[in-house]
């Protein structure tokens, strides 16, 4: 197996996703990168780790969607045994663990939950991802609420020996669990002929694709919206033109999807990641 199998494998977009959070919400709850790098290290080794094992769990209980829907996907591609990709899963949540335990009780527990999420999300006989609205909710709580609100409550802890997070982390989150929502349901955009064969009750699947993009598009720009007032209330200027232009370049992006070609689809879902890191990076430009 080759770095390069490793690396697909762990779906890099959500690996510099969770880098991009947890780095933004150290500096943002007043993290040192000298004096508290090892704090820094060590949390984003536990969170990487459950990234790993929560992505590459859900690659292994869908080898027979992905192979329709993702086919150059390691498994799915025939690039990595099956057995090797449940062992990478099974030491990277032990990783995991580990790490947070050796680290700060909080992380444990953050970690904890968010793995059972991850499992809840993947496996049956639960497998949260087969209904749209249960598998949004899941992300949403993952990605916008536990990284942020969590991840900051923790950093909080370690630094200044109590709970109280920064108010830029509020407005952040509630961008961040807007955006999980069109995640959850922009992802399922390309995947419909997999979903299709196994019965997946997904947003595109249940509505149209159409419906799920505008719908998506709606709660994004609720949020930039509601963070461009938050901005201009804190007379946070910078961020305010930034968090405008943002606004306007997704629209643009918008804009430019053909949902009758599926290169087009992929190219969108890809693309939109990157307003994802680049409102981290503007709140932390600003307010750091």
């Amino acid at each position: 197996m080759t770095l390069r199998t490793l690396w697909k494998f762990s779906r890099p977009h959500t690996i510099i996703g969770s880098i991009v959070s947890i780095v933004v919400l150290f500096l943002l709850q007043g993290g040192n990168l000298s004096g508290d790098f090892y704090m820094l290290v060590v949390t984003l080794i536990s969170a990487l780790g459950c990234n790993v094992c929560i992505t590459g769990l859900n690659q292994v209980v869908d080898v027979e969607l992905d192979k329709i829907n993702k086919p150059e996907l390691p498994i799915a591609a025939g690039i990595l045994d099956i057995g090797k990709a449940k062992k990478i899963v099974l030491v990277s949540g032990i990783i995991a663990l580990a790490a947070a335990a050796f680290l700060h009780g909080f992380l444990l527990l953050l970690i904890a939950i968010i793995l059972l999420l991850g499992i809840a999300y993947s496996v049956p006989p639960i497998q949260l991802k087969q209904h749209h609205l249960p598998a949004a909710l899941a992300i949403t709580i993952v990605r916008g609420v536990l990284v942020n609100i969590g991840m900051a409550m923790h950093f909080a802890d370690m630094l200044q020996g109590n709970f109280q997070i920064q108010p830029a982390i509020y407005p952040l989150t509630i961008f961040i669990s807007a955006f999980s929502l069109a995640i959850a349901w922009y992802k399922d955009l390309p995947d419909r002929a997999g979903d299709a064969h196994f019965g997946y009750r997904t947003f595109p699947l249940l509505y149209s694709p159409k419906t799920a993009l505008y719908v998506g598009a709606a709660f994004v720009m609720a949020a930039y919206g509601w963070s461009i007032y938050w901005s201009y209330e804190r007379s946070e200027t910078l961020l305010m033109y930034s968090l405008i232009v943002l606004s306007a370049l997704f629209l643009l992006h918008l804009r430019s999807v053909r949902l009758d070609e599926q290169k087009s689809i992929r190219k969108f879902y890809q693309l939109f990641w990157v307003f994802f890191f680049a409102t981290y990076l503007s709140f932390l430009w600003v307010l750091c």
